[in-house]
């Protein structure tokens, strides 16, 4: 019999269901959300992360939603001391919590116990770094990071070009790949791990209807009020996709548009990056088809494996 605490991981790519299916459980099996989407921790950014609502959060509590403001960096090793942190706080309610988000390194860390490599301290490396990208272009500095770490630049796309000098920052200092140095420990939970999924081209109309609405719910409000009280295109918050796109609207660069079309085109090239994290052949998640009655062969399922316990 396993005594460990009971932890549910709600995972799968971005507009499949997820927010919806976690507030049904929550409620029905005595469940607080944890949220594990590295966007939802910014104030200000709602719209364009299509954070849970107010209302919804009424309903269910919510944790690790509205806790910095978009200048602040938080680490990996931040969030996953938070993350565990508010998971011992809810068993201490006697209440289940509920991992939920697309953000795949974010998911990973907490369940797989990953304990991240030591924070880079390299600044003029960094910064050389930097000039490198503005100067060759992302495609090279990738490449870089190829040369000496194979398997974490399979996990980093090209276009995130903080997380790769972060990886070949790592190395720079260690000497070492980031994914060799990568230490894990058993967490200190037991977890079932529930995937959500639709065919593609069903997922990409649910991304691109979700995009319209966002344009239609005021995301160029949103993104002008950000930047009118100081926070800029410039910060890795504000690189969410929308934001930076929406921010060339207000300064004239592109047309709506054709920011529009650019959301559409980057949110399909995210979720196809989300499925390196959340495989169908992995063993560990069990998949289930979005259709109607799957709330109800889910809640089954949980309930049977807390039974385990």
């Amino acid at each position: 019999m396993n005594k460990q605490p009971p932890v549910v991981a709600i995972l799968g790519p971005t507009a499949v269901g997820k927010t919806e299916l976690s507030l049904e459980l929550a409620e029905r099996l005595n469940g607080e959300i944890i949220s594990t989407d590295s966007r939802l921790l910014y104030r200000g950014m709602d719209i364009g992360t299509a954070k849970p609502s107010l209302e919804q959060r009424e309903r269910v509590p919510h944790h690790l939603i509205d806790v910095a403001n978009p200048d602040v960096n938080w680490s990996l090793v931040k969030f996953r001391t938070e993350a565990l942190l508010a998971m011992q706080e809810i068993h201490k309610r006697k209440r289940l919590p509920l991992l939920v988000g697309g953000t795949g390194q974010y998911m990973t860390a907490i369940l797989e116990g990953w304990i991240p490599p030591p924070k880079p301290a390299d600044l003029n490396y960094r910064k050389e770094l930097a000039k490198f990208a503005e100067n060759q272009g992302k495609e090279a500095l990738h490449e870089k990071l190829k040369e000496v770490d194979p398997k974490t630049a399979e996990r980093i796309h090209a276009s995130n070009v903080r997380r790769v000098i972060r990886a070949l920052e790592i190395h720079h200092i260690t000497g070492e790949p980031p994914s060799k140095i990568r230490r894990k420990e058993p967490p200190p939970f037991r977890s079932l791990r529930i995937g959500l999924q639709l065919p593609r081209d069903q997922l990409y109309e649910r991304i691109d209807a979700r995009i319209d609405g966002m344009i239609l719910a005021g995301l160029l409000s949103e993104v002008q009020k950000l930047m009118d009280d100081g926070y800029g295109p410039e910060l890795p918050a504000m690189s969410a996709i929308g934001y930076k796109q929406v921010a060339e609207v207000i300064h004239g660069k592109r047309t709506l548009e054709e920011a529009i079309a650019e959301m559409r085109r980057l949110t399909h090239q995210f979720v196809r990056r989300q499925a390196n994290w959340f495989k169908p052949s992995d063993p560990e998640i069990h998949w289930f088809d979005v259709r109607e009655g799957v709330v109800e062969e889910i809640v089954l399922l949980v309930r049977s494996w807390l039974m385990e316990e």
